[in-house]
């Protein structure tokens, strides 16, 4: 009987890479559905840039 999966040393690696695609052909696919989402610290450091200029306007200006 053949096994279904190679079970070498190699074969933790190729499990790896191929859990790795198939997370990343899901994401391409909840994109393109309009599922996108900004990551929380992206929205933050936005709000943190923009409040800083802001201040720095009414400060030094």
């Amino acid at each position: 009987m053949m096994p279904t999966e190679p079970t070498g040393p190699g074969s933790e690696k190729q499990n790896w890479a191929e859990r790795r695609r198939q997370k990343i052909r899901d994401e391409i696919e909840r994109n393109r559905r309009g599922e996108y989402t900004v990551p929380t610290w992206v929205l933050a450091l936005a709000l943190a840039l923009i409040v800083g200029a802001w201040l720095a306007l009414i400060i030094f200006a």
